[in-house]
């Protein structure tokens, strides 16, 4: 099947103004000014003339699978669908396991990953869960990367944080080394995806073992450094030293936590630190449960993340005019994609690179999301769901 898109106004994320995409069995396979309909007996041409075109977004950090749990059973999140992630733009996710690992396990989690490639997403899946020793399926962090080919590293690992195992220096550092080789036997980035806490120690044990030991600072990403001032600072230093950050959408000041940064004053921080913007990436935490516990770590209330955040707080990026739309954007793709070891095939819009389009309308709405060139959304209509979307909701 080919799908011609004719006219929109074009981001790679970097601006090439107005073209026409060609794709075909997934991948484009030309861009150009303007590409003549070819005479084919499979051929949906669409005009995009007023629309702006940007890569699919990629979310590394989402409980495909549910997560929470840490209210009881009851508080368990339920499995992700189809459209919650589609109707966020997102074409491209990461699943992982979060606190609960017991009731949650790998083998639902790979399934679960499997079956959103098969509805039309491209999946990959951390091993592993909050705890050290952590969960995997083959029994080894290393063999999980070698042998599943959807495991691209570990996570989410807890550090700083009273839900953690309370791993050691040594703990964390031994289980970067699997990661490390594991990455390197798999042709894997072979990440340590951090779940990072409220906790005073902060990013503290990963900043000693990239001081101490051989393991490059590459392999870590710390999410959620926005929860907290004092967690941000150490982050820009994280940067400072060349790490990347994961910031976690829809986080903000409230009564708990009253120094939280939304991801726009995170990046105006960053801004006015001059660091890299390429060392800045955003995930959801959708379908994570978002608990919230008193001084005494008292579960008083629990959310649900959702993955919609992830462009709403983008949006609010470049409506604000903090970032023009091709720097903003790059934040949820490309930069997303060069952690993941998954550029250019993922994060941009070039030739031989998958077709996974976001269509925004004037209004820097999502009007439209394509995955691996096949409509998700169109023009404002779910046109693909999940198998038991329907019967569920």
């Amino acid at each position: 099947m080919f799908l011609l898109l004719q006219g929109g106004e074009v981001y790679t994320p970097e601006p090439i103004g107005k073209k026409d995409i060609l794709t075909c069995n997934e991948k484009i396979i030309k861009i150009a000014d303007k590409i003549k309909i070819p005479e084919l007996p499979e051929i949906e041409v669409v005009n995009l003339n007023g629309y702006v075109v940007v890569p699919g977004f990629i979310d590394q950090h989402v409980h495909i699978a549910g997560g929470g749990g840490e209210g009881g059973p009851a508080t368990r999140t339920p499995e992700v669908q189809l459209s919650n992630l589609t109707k966020g733009g997102i074409t491209t996710v990461v699943g992982l396991l979060g606190a609960d690992g017991i009731t949650r396990n790998m083998t639902a989690l790979l399934a679960k990953a499997r079956a959103l490639e098969i509805e039309g997403l491209t999946t990959y899946i951390y091993t592993g869960a909050y705890e050290l020793p952590t969960r995997t399926l083959t029994n080894s962090v290393r063999s999980d990367l070698v042998i599943i080919d959807k495991v691209i590293g570990t996570g989410e690992i807890a550090i700083s944080d009273h839900r953690s195992a309370q791993p050691t220096l040594e703990d964390l550092t031994k289980l970067a080394a699997e990661a490390r080789v594991g990455g390197l036997l798999g042709n894997k980035p072979g990440i340590v995806h951090l779940h990072v806490g409220e906790g005073i120690r902060g990013l503290t044990p990963i900043i000693d073992i990239v001081k101490n030991t051989e393991i490059p600072i590459t392999q870590f990403i710390p999410t959620h450094v926005n929860r907290i001032s004092r967690l941000f600072e150490q982050a820009m230093e994280f940067i400072r030293m060349g790490g990347t950050v994961d910031l976690t959408s829809d986080i903000k000041p409230d009564e708990n936590s009253k120094t939280a940064l939304r991801p726009v004053d995170a990046i105006k921080k960053i801004i006015e630190n001059q660091l890299p913007l390429d060392k800045i990436t955003m995930s959801s935490d959708s379908n994570g449960s978002i608990p919230v516990f008193d001084v005494d770590k008292k579960l008083v209330k629990v959310m649900v993340g959702n993955a919609t955040t992830l462009y709403r707080d983008l949006k609010t990026i470049i409506v604000q005019n903090v970032l023009p739309i091709e720097k903003a954007i790059k934040i949820i793709t490309e930069n997303v994609a060069k952690v993941l070891h998954i550029y250019p095939e993922k994060g941009c819009i070039k030739e031989k690179s998958d077709a996974d389009f976001v269509i925004l309308d004037s209004n820097l709405n999502i009007s439209s999301v394509i995955a691996r060139g096949n409509f998700m959304i169109k023009f404002g209509k779910l046109v693909k769901k999940g198998v038991f979307e329907d019967i569920c909701n």
